[in-house]
């Protein structure tokens, strides 16, 4: 590993791109801190030190804006606009046929779908920030002077934190462009590592008067270590399927006869449903308190409103039920977009492959689907509990600062994916090399 990391800097491209990646971080980190008008420093800080925000639905949009919320600055909505607009862009090109026809176009086509996307952005970024406007109402922490101008702070709220997701998502795509690695995820590691510090020292000084703080420190370790390890496991877990292609003779040369596998990730939808999921269960508070500014005159509107939005609260029975189903459902939605088993069926028949005992054609697309769907089970199960286990831990411990499973899940696979592919432009480096030095030879 050190030999690897000493390689980087001598391949001028690689390192080239690391810096770029490291230069838009920078420039990420910093849009962070800028403030955006009409809110009260001093409320906003109270409101999240003291009522307990960052274990709901707050702290999960705090946790993907790298703070940026509690300051509430231009970068408040963070990346979770654009993911939520690439995610049902995905979805929608394996259902509307303008899209699909789109998609199949090449290049052009992509160009295309990345510019609706931009749009869609936009748009939920516009909702979300009109949203979060009217909460902010509701807690309470605007100045005098925006309370009592709230439909111009709405538009100011919305005009900045839209523009604030928009530049957030080009820098992204410059860091995919020319940078290392995913841009948007890395941009949402850099968000959730960011947070580690201030919570590290916010537990320390919550918990350090105890004198059980060592065994309760020893139990954080051992709990984020198995939590690490199980996440490991199941981002590189695969069911593999055997697969045997036939011999084939072309003129003078025998093709085929080989023996190789299928392999099926129990994960196969990664970190999205989670993600879309916890999107999803983001509006039904943002609509509720919107609602509420609508009808404070009615004391019983009112009341039905705020008993609505208990049971959205993150720590109901109805919220948690509603969430892991959401889960489950969106990793299996996801999956059966992405895979698709009778295609793969026909090109293993196309190319003489089989599954041992399984007649190729149909048979074989039946087989690996009933397979999928088994271990999407448990994958989209082992999702359910990656986030909500960790998440209940936080409330019933009433750990200061938001980090579960769905954080270490991602810093998981963003970390691996990085890895792997830096090792690429290292493995290519070598490669070119060893062809000019065959060439001199020749």
């Amino acid at each position: 590993m050190i030999e690897k990391v000493a390689n980087i800097g001598k391949i001028p491209e690689l390192k080239k791109r690391i810096l770029f990646t490291m230069g838009m971080i920078a420039v990420f980190r910093l849009g962070a801190h800028v403030p955006s008008l009409g809110v009260d420093p001093a409320k906003l800080f109270d409101f999240f030190a003291s009522k307990g925000a960052m274990s709901g639905v707050l702290g999960f949009l705090d946790l993907f804006s790298g703070g940026a919320l509690k300051n509430f600055s231009v970068f408040a909505l963070g990346i979770t606009p654009y993911i939520n607009s690439s995610i049902i862009m995905q979805l929608l090109v394996y259902v509307v046929p303008f899209l699909e026809k789109l998609s199949k176009e090449g290049e052009d086509g992509r160009k295309k779908i990345s510019q609706y996307t931009r749009w869609g952005t936009v748009l939920i970024g516009g909702i979300q920030a009109f949203g979060i406007s009217f909460m902010m109402k509701n807690f309470g922490i605007l100045t005098e002077q925006m309370d009592a101008n709230f439909a111009f702070f709405t538009i100011i709220t919305v005009i900045t934190l839209t523009a604030g997701t928009s530049f957030i998502m080009w820098l992204g795509e410059q860091i995919t462009e020319r940078g290392i690695g995913n841009g948007v995820s890395l941009l949402i590691t850099i968000s959730i590592v960011s947070r580690l510090p201030e919570g590290a020292i916010q537990t320390y000084r919550k918990f350090s008067d105890q004198p059980t703080f060592i065994p309760i420190l020893i139990l954080i370790g051992i709990f984020v270590f198995a939590l690490i390890a199980a996440v490991v496991f199941m981002y590189e877990g695969s069911r593999k399927i055997p697969v045997q292609y036939a011999k084939r003779v072309v003129g003078r040369r025998v093709y085929g006869g080989q023996s190789t596998h299928i392999p099926l990730r129990v994960n196969q939808a990664g970190v999205i449903p989670i993600i879309f999921a916890a999107s999803v269960m983001v509006f039904p508070r943002m609509i509720i308190s919107g609602v509420q500014q609508l009808v404070l005159n009615n004391v019983t509107m009112t009341k039905f409103l705020q008993n609505l939005s208990g049971l959205f609260s993150p720590s109901a029975i109805t919220y948690n039920v509603v969430y892991t189903l959401l889960i489950v459902g969106f990793a299996y939605f996801y999956t059966a977009i992405v895979f698709n088993p009778r295609d793969m069926a026909d090109n293993m028949k196309k190319y003489g492959g089989f599954i041992p005992g399984i007649r190729a054609g149909r048979p074989t697309a039946e087989f690996i689907d009933r397979t999928m769907v088994r271990i999407t089970f448990a994958g989209a199960i082992f999702l359910a509990l990656i986030d909500l286990v960790p998440r209940l831990v936080i409330v019933a411990t009433d750990v200061p600062f938001y980090m579960g499973g769905t954080s270490i899940l991602i810093l998981v696979g963003v970390v691996l994916d990085t890895v792997k592919q830096a090792e690429s432009h290292l493995l290519v480096r070598h490669y070119e090399g060893f062809l000019k030095k065959r060439g001199g030879k020749a």
